[in-house]
């Protein structure tokens, strides 16, 4: 790849983490409501300390956060945090930091997202290119069409009915929690399959909710490369009809779902992050909802960031990966 073409997405990449990180700074400071004073006030109220210490732990906190320099002087502080990955503390657990709160959720929502997305990428780019090929049987063709219907449900949606009639009536799967009460996390197989149990519901939430849209795009790719001349050579060789529908087809049919897949990601990320505080998971989306809960502003914004530079990394990333798939481009 062209070390010029390099340098601008890394370029544009920095760009977009930068303007996420204004965005997400000065929003906060354009309310006229100052969320410590909030946060403290409620403690205060629940008899978490003295009405009369309230003001000094009001100034203290702000002093500590740096509220109380000019504008300019936080703004700069705010980038030189980020670039150290220093997204501030926690003000319901404190000294915890943001990033220890981030790092301890990470892994559950990073293993929900992965084994779904790939799950859905994969089932949904099967099904939709077998459904466009003509010569597949009829009964692949209705394979697909309730993932399709089910398209128009959001996974929010999905998770509220299979925890209601698949945990709740049905009884056949838990109703929520990373693990059963009780069961003490270690490297055992029982954990193991504990804990892959209560991930069923929530990851067929996300499942049924997308594997329909990879169906109705990659049948529509599949329809146009019908048509192609390199495909109609292949038939008029004389191939094998699984070598066509496999290296001429299938393959050829992929490469835009890859572009469409970077386009997904932000929907994903924030489907996963939704379902995960309806089924309890100790997730990024549980932190995200505890915090936005009991006010814990460093919290909210640092997720929301930690989220913005992750998608905006990842959609770089395949921007370098694609050519690898794609000769033409590669050529250019």
């Amino acid at each position: 790849m062209n070390i010029r073409l390099i340098v601008k997405r890394l370029l544009f990449l920095f760009l977009v983490v930068w303007a996420a990180s204004t965005i997400v700074f000065f929003i906060p400071r354009l309310s006229p409501r100052n969320a410590i004073r909030e946060r403290f006030a409620e403690l205060a109220r629940m008899g978490g300390f003295s009405p009369g210490d309230l003001e000094k732990i009001i100034a203290s906190y702000t002093q500590q956060f740096g509220l109380d320099k000019p504008l300019w002087e936080q703004y700069f502080s705010y980038l030189g945090n980020i670039l150290r990955l220093d997204f501030g503390y926690s003000l319901q657990r404190y000294p915890s930091t943001v990033v220890d709160l981030i790092m301890q959720s990470i892994p559950w929502t990073l293993g929900l997202l992965l084994v779904t997305t790939i799950i859905s990428f994969v089932i949904g780019n099967l099904l939709g290119a077998i459904a466009a090929w003509p010569k597949a049987p009829r009964w692949t063709r209705a394979v697909a069409t309730p993932f399709v219907l089910l398209t128009g449900v959001p996974p929010v949606i999905m998770g509220v009915l299979l925890l209601f009639f698949v945990g709740f009536r049905m009884k056949l799967l838990p109703l929520g929690g990373a693990y059963s009460i009780g069961i003490v996390p270690d490297w055992s197989i029982a954990f193991a399959l504990d804990m892959l149990k209560h991930q069923i519901l929530p990851a067929l939430s996300l499942i049924l909710g997308s594997v329909g849209g990879w169906v109705l795009s990659m049948r529509g790719m599949g329809i146009t490369i019908q048509g192609e001349d390199y495909v109609n050579f292949a038939e008029h060789k004389g191939l094998n009809g699984s070598v066509i529908f496999r290296d001429y087809y299938l393959r050829n049919a992929l490469l835009p779902q890859v572009t469409g897949f970077a386009l997904a990601l932000g929907t994903v990320v924030t489907s996963a992050i939704v379902v995960e505080g309806i089924f309890g998971l100790p997730g990024i989306g549980t932190t995200l909802n505890n915090a936005i809960r009991s006010n814990d502003f460093p919290v909210i914004y640092g997720i929301v960031l930690f989220i913005t530079i992750a998608i905006a990394a990842l959609m770089t990333l395949l921007e370098f990966i694609y050519p690898l798939l794609d000769p033409r481009i590669r050529h250019e």
